[in-house]
């Protein structure tokens, strides 16, 4: 993969909006605080600096394993074993769309009307959000699915005896694994958002009933019956 900003450039973005309280709703489902979104944010642009190579083979991106250690938090902070099950599999089914992609959109880009590295992203933002349904299962399919195409890379390598390296986490990759988890997560808060709101309030799955019901739109108040009665007793008496 070849290295473009994108990556950089909706980091900082991203910590503006954060900064001035713009993403709160989005990093409360993800369970961040701004402080922790900040500081997180600043390890991964400091870390896409520094590669650190593990063998002839393997040179580690410290910001894309940041990002990805991030996906795993979000992972293990899902509210039910449901939705970690289902994070996996969206993960596997994101993985598998971007080998094909890979395989395919790959072999001759000089044909193709747009530049490869920039489907990646697209793709497993998208199929992410799908196969993931939540915030937080889209996130994590997202940035695992865009991983297992340097983990295949390195596999190839093995088994042809090519020469190669592969910068897990770095170079387009970095880019790659944030762009397609911030585009997962804002087609799961933005379609969510909308389908919350046609259903009249926020989706109850994995949520206390009483928290639900609190945070639905109260129903019309009703005076009492019995007060009522007591009115009309009243003005009987006058």
């Amino acid at each position: 993969m070849s290295s473009f900003p994108f990556g950089l450039v909706a980091l900082l973005i991203i910590s503006v909006l954060i900064y001035f309280g713009v993403a709160h709703r989005v990093l409360d489902r993800l369970h961040l605080t701004d402080k922790s979104a900040l500081a997180v944010i600043a390890a991964m642009i400091i870390g896409s600096f520094i590669d650190i190579p593990i063998t002839g083979r393997i040179t580690i991106n410290l910001g894309g394993i940041i990002a990805v250690i991030l996906a795993f938090y979000v992972l293990f902070a899902a509210g039910t074993w449901m939705e970690r099950t289902r994070a996996i599999i969206a993960a596997a089914v994101t993985g598998l769309v971007l080998f094909l992609a890979a395989r395919y959109l790959g072999a001759e880009p000089e044909n193709i009307f747009i530049d490869p590295i920039y489907i990646y992203p697209i793709v497993a933002g998208i199929v992410g959000y799908l196969a993931g349904r939540s915030r937080r299962g889209a996130f994590f399919a997202a940035v695992i699915g865009v991983l297992s195409l340097d983990v295949g890379q390195y596999i190839y390598l093995v088994r042809t005896g090519v020469r190669g390296t592969v910068h897990v986490g770095g170079a387009g990759a970095f880019d790659s694994l944030v762009l397609s988890g911030l585009l997962a997560v804002l087609l799961a808060e933005f379609i969510g958002e909308t389908l919350e709101r046609i259903q009249g309030g926020p989706e109850s799955e994995g949520r206390p009933e009483e928290l639900v019901k609190n945070l639905r739109e109260p129903e019309p108040a009703h005076k009492p019956l019995h007060d009522i009665h007591k009115e009309g007793d009243s003005d009987e008496d006058e």
